[in-house]
């Protein structure tokens, strides 16, 4: 099976100051890779870089045959890698279907006419915000907003969706809720790549993962059997230091 993303030798940071150190990894097409790691370990950094958001200082990233290594944020988007960040991903004082508009929009103007047929496709996959489509966004719960944030994703045609987080900060149940539509998005053969701090829910969803330590790819393997190492809690309670998460918040 061919890659829909490959990312070769990949140096980002900050200041100059690389927190990637030669990251290299593949997501083939039509499948989900989930990326974990204790807290500092270069998730996020790893995923802006991918989406754009901040310059690569070494390497290269492609999406198929095209290059998206010195690409804008915005043509990483256009050419069909779409971000989803952990934060800041809803018009708060917008109705829900004015967010979903905002993406249509984007990826399709002058096709208004679509519209409709798009956001009954989207909703079909995100059943649980429709009786909501009139509602400001920051009225929502931070389960359903995410929802949104993933459902205006899906209204650009992603050719790969990038999510940060998804489950930051929702509860069990909202964050079991919205891995249940990403699992559904999954089946539709779209290109997954997240992070996620509940291991086991985002492994879950994925064909495969990797561990991310420190900024080096310190481990990947088929997202069951990556489930299943009990010697990764180790891994992730020492590798950072002591702001890492507790086990439970990593294991569950």
């Amino acid at each position: 099976m061919s890659a829909a993303l490959i990312v070769s030798g990949l140096r980002a940071g900050y200041g100059g100051k690389p927190v990637l150190h030669g990251v290299d990894l593949a997501v083939a097409q039509g499948s989900a890779l989930t990326i974990v790691g204790p807290n500092g370990s270069g998730k996020s950094t790893l995923l802006k870089a991918i989406a754009g958001q901040i310059p690569v200082q070494a390497g290269t990233i492609a999406m198929g045959d095209t290059d998206l290594t010195r690409m804008s944020a915005q043509g990483r988007t256009r050419a069909g890698l779409v971000f989803v960040p952990q934060e800041g991903n809803v018009f708060r004082n917008m109705t829900v279907r004015e967010n979903l508009r905002l993406g249509w929009d984007f990826h399709h103007r002058g096709a208004a006419g679509r519209l409709s047929v798009k956001l009954d496709a989207v909703l079909q996959l995100f059943p649980e915000i429709k009786p909501h489509m009139h509602t400001p966004a920051g009225l929502l719960s931070g389960g359903q907003r995410q929802m949104v944030a993933v459902a205006s994703a899906m209204m650009l045609d992603p050719r790969v969706l990038v999510l940060d987080e998804p489950s930051a900060g929702l509860s069990p149940r909202n964050a079991r809720l919205l891995f249940e539509i990403i699992d559904r998005i999954r089946q539709t053969g779209l290109t997954l790549l997240m992070i996620e701090q509940n291991v086991q829910l985002g492994l879950s969803v994925a064909e495969q993962g990797l561990v991310l330590v420190m900024g080096h790819v310190r481990h990947r393997a088929p997202a069951s059997e990556l489930a299943q190492d009990t010697s990764l809690a180790a891994l992730f309670l020492g590798a950072s230091g002591s702001h890492d998460a507790p086990a439970t918040t990593v294991f569950e």
